[in-house]
Order: structure tokens, then C-alpha cells, then sequence
């Protein structure tokens, strides 16, 4: 047993999720137990910064590397509090905060538009190991990245191996600010293959896809702090969307977007479902008279349909049950209507399958730390589309552990 914590803040940028994870086995026989779990805010000047630079604001190097060290501290207080009651931890896995992605592109050999993609995280490992005492995992993206792959989505094969059924086939969505997903078909969790039969982590993950599907709450969440004049900053349980009626011609013209029609691999983020995008939407919306209410019911309404059209397109059938997770699993009409757009598909939470609905990205990142230092690798290049299994993330050792 490894005693890891993982930390991680979405691109909703809500606060750093933190869990205290007991991890055990490897692949197959993967078993995690949660210990604690918790949300740390940031700080609101601190927030405001990360979303300013996510939009696209300029930074000289000096306030990058403070905005860096900044993030780092955070989530290096966060490992700290969490584990504060219990035995220490052995190891640290953390995300990060993703301030900018961008996809890598993939077309034609030789061709000018081709480009591999890159991605930023702040809050780096080496100084959350020092100021924790802690080894730390972090950069987890770059090294799939450098193997031609989108850095994202990178817990499917943790859903894989946490979350899989004998007899149901299972899409694991996320709905963070940016929304991604999991499909499983029914492999039974492997039950009738030794360990030695996987050689790599590619046969562990056959028949398993997963991609960016979209907006999930980013672009809910800037309309609530549009028109609430910044006094909150999301729409609890979807009662305000609830209130309103959404235009479907909208909801239908936003997606003839290019990335809803692109294949997977596919990633996305703020870069694309940002500011910008939403401002766009302001304006598109203007001919429909629509009240606040119901622009925010539009906007629930496309990361509705841009789920299910992908489910649709993508996936070899629908599956027979969708498992959700994340801060949009909250919103209660959000969930309902993806009920109604994907029944007969049953639409529940991985907390009723198990794996705690607001911490399972964390404990994710936390097995993939425990993997990296024992050398499993961590992606799957069907996801992510790198061309091989690749070890995910830099191992960050502090002096305590060797002085």
C-alpha cells in the first residue's frame, strides 16, 4: 500500500482538490481507498490572476514565476492540511494548474499545418516537495505530448481500472470547466487475465476511447458572473438556468463549430471555450431576446447536445450507462436534461458507482504519481493519441529524503 495524495484545480479554476488516497496494486487488481478529501479556494486576488492569464492576459517572466510560485504554495498548504490528521503521506501527485493547452494538430504527413502541442501547468513539483517534505510528481501532460499525443485526457485508464463493468458498457463523464469522457465497453475489469498477460498498458486499455467533448461549465460560469455584475461565480444546482427556456437555433448554430465536428483524439480548453467564445455567444444571442435566465439555459443546453452529439458520432454504440462526475454533476438541471437527451441511458454519478464524484480527478492523479515511480506508464495513446505508452510526469525529490 502507498499513501499518495493528489491534488489537482480544473480549468473552472474553482480551488484545488485534494485527496488523501490509500493506493493499492497496480493495473488490474487497483484498489483505492479515500481517506480525506477536500476543496481549498484560492485565494479570490490569486484566482482573478490564473483567469486573467487564462484569458489570454500578458505576463512578464518576473510575474509568471511568481505566479507560479504563487500556485505552488497553494497546493503545497493544501497537501500539507489534508494529511494533517493522519500518517504522512509517501508521495505527492499534482496536476497543477493548467493556465494554457494547446492541442496538437494533426493532418497530413509533411504538411505546414501539422504541430505537436503544448501545455502549461504552474505550481511546480520541486518546490511543493520542498516545502512539504514530500517526493512529488508533477508535469504530467509533457511527456505524452512529446510522444505526438494531446496531453489530455489522461485518467481513462484510471477509470479503466477503478470503474469498468462485467456486463455494462460505461461513459465516464467529467464536467468541469471543460468537459471530457471515458467510454468502457464491458470488459469485466480483466477478470479472466493474469497480470502477466498485459504487457503493456495499450492491451490493458483495448477497446477503451476518450476525448474533450466540449464546454461544461466554463462558459456557464462567465455568464453567471456576467450577470450577476460578479457577485457570484456559478449557478448553484442549475436553478437559475432551471428558470429560463433554451433557444434551440442557438443551441444548434454554436454547434457548427469545427472542434465539435473533429475527430478524437481531441483536446480542448479556455483557449477556445473562453472568454472570447462566450462574448461571442452574447452577442449571437442578441436577436432572440432572450433573458439572462435563458441564455443560461442555451448554454447548459449546447453542453447538453455537444455530449450527446459526441456520444452519437463517436462511440461504436451509445453506452448503458453514464457514469458523471466533477463540479457540473452538481447542477441538477444539467443532469436532467442530460437524462432526457440520453434515455434511455441511465445518467447517475461515479459516487454511486463508488469512486467519490467531487475528488475522483485528484485520486486519479494520485495513482498516476504512484505508477510514475514505479514505472507503469500512464496514458493511452488511443486517448490521447501519442504513439506509444509513455511514463507520465517529473519526479521532484526534496533534501529531506536524501540529505
Amino acid at each position: 500500500m502507498t499513501r499518495v495524495i493528489g491534488l489537482i484545480s480544473g480549468t473552472s479554476v474553482d480551488g484545488i482538490d485534494a485527496a488523501l488516497v490509500d493506493v493499492v496494486g497496480s493495473q488490474t487488481d487497483l484498489k483505492v481507498q479515500l481517506v480525506a478529501g477536500q476543496t481549498f479556494p484560492y485565494p479570490a486576488n490569486l484566482r482573478s490572476q490564473i483567469l486573467s492569464v487564462c484569458s489570454g492576459s500578458a505576463l512578464s517572466m518576473a510575474e509568471l514565476a511568481e505566479l507560479d510560485d504563487a500556485i505552488a504554495q497553494e497546493f503545497a498548504t493544501a497537501a500539507l492540511t489534508i494529511q494533517a490528521e493522519y500518517d504522512k503521506a509517501e508521495l505527492i501527485g499534482s496536476h497543477g494548474q493548467t493556465v494554457y493547452h494547446r492541442p496538437a494538430r494533426k493532418v497530413q504527413k509533411d504538411s505546414a499545418d501539422a504541430f505537436m502541442g503544448y501545455s502549461l501547468q504552474l505550481g511546480r513539483g520541486a518546490l511543493i516537495a520542498e516545502l512539504t517534505g514530500i517526493t512529488t510528481v508533477s508535469n504530467f501532460r509533457s511527456a505524452d505530448i512529446a510522444a505526438g499525443g494531446q496531453g489530455a485526457p489522461l485518467v481513462s485508464i484510471v477509470d479503466a481500472c477503478l470503474l469498468a463493468e462485467p456486463n455494462l458498457s460505461l461513459c465516464i463523464q467529467n464536467l468541469g470547466g471543460i468537459g471530457n469522457v471515458t467510454y468502457l465497453p464491458a470488459t469485466g475489469k480483466w477478470e479472466n487475465k493474469d497480470e502477466s498477460e498485459i504487457s503493456t498498458i495499450s492491451t490493458l486499455g483495448d477497446g477503451i476511447s476518450g476525448w474533450d467533448t466540449g464546454p461544461a461549465n466554463s462558459l456557464l460560469d462567465l455568464a453567471v458572473q456576467h450577470f450577476s455584475d460578479g457577485t457570484k461565480t456559478c449557478d448553484e444546482g442549475g436553478a437559475w438556468a432551471a428558470s429560463g427556456t433554451p433557444c434551440q437555433a442557438l443551441v444548434d448554430y454554436w454547434l457548427q463549430q469545427e472542434f465539435f465536428r473533429q475527430a478524437p483524439p481531441k483536446s480542448t480548453g479556455r483557449e477556445l471555450f473562453g472568454v472570447d467564445y462566450f462574448d461571442r455567444c452574447l452577442v449571437e444571442a442578441q436577436g432572440y431576446n432572450l433573458s439572462p435566465a435563458d441564455v443560461l439555459a442555451t448554454l447548459t443546453e449546447l453542453t447538453v447536445a455537444s455530449i450527446v452529439h459526441s456520444y452519437q458520432t463517436f462511440l461504436p454504440a451509445m453506452p448503458d450507462r453514464v457514469l458523471l462526475c466533477g463540479g457540473g454533476s452538481h447542477n441538477l438541471y444539467l443532469k436532467r436534461r442530460l437524462q432526457s437527451q440520453l434515455h434511455p441511458v441511465q445518467v447517475l454519478t461515479t459516487s454511486e458507482a463508488g469512486l467519490n464524484v467531487d475528488f475522483k480527478e485528484a485520486i486519479a492523479f494520485a495513482v498516476l504519481a504512484a505508477w510514475r515511480v514505479r514505472g507503469i506508464p500512464g496514458n493511452l495513446p488511443q486517448v490521447t493519441g501519442a504513439r506509444a505508452p509513455v511514463l507520465l510526469g517529473e519526479i521532484n525529490s526534496c533534501w529531506h529524503s536524501w540529505a
